[in-house]
């Protein structure tokens, strides 16, 4: 049986499908698991991925168009963070897991760990 608080934070099935869309590309998955450890700007994802701006740029837009990050003006540089929203699904599973109500995503630990969980 759900409770009133599990149902509020489940997604409909046009939500899930949109974050599995955004999480289903090895490229955003991989900026994804790199801002669970820390919040970083374009220029830093771009030397991580080791792929052209104008293509990092792309895959923060998706990320950022399913509400799984959000990004944050610094003068000129823009810099990307897990949305609150996902932190909070973060916090509630002990930073073992992303549950959205209708799907669990599990990242390897070590990522986790090192995002201070």
């Amino acid at each position: 049986m759900t409770t009133r608080s599990q149902t509020s934070r489940t997604l409909s099935t046009g939500e899930c499908a949109g974050v599995m869309r955004a999480m289903g590309d090895a490229t955003r998955l991989h900026i994804l698991e790199s801002l669970l450890a820390r919040e970083k700007c374009v220029s830093d994802l771009v030397a991580e991925t080791r792929h052209t701006q104008p293509h990092v740029s792309h895959h923060l837009r998706i990320l950022r168009e399913a509400g799984l990050i959000e990004g944050i003006r610094e003068g000129k540089r823009i810099c990307y963070r897990i949305s609150p929203k996902i932190r909070m699904l973060l916090e509630e599973r002990r930073g073992k897991a992303l549950d959205f109500g209708c799907c669990r995503i599990s990242f390897p630990g070590t990522v986790l760990e090192s995002s201070g969980r």
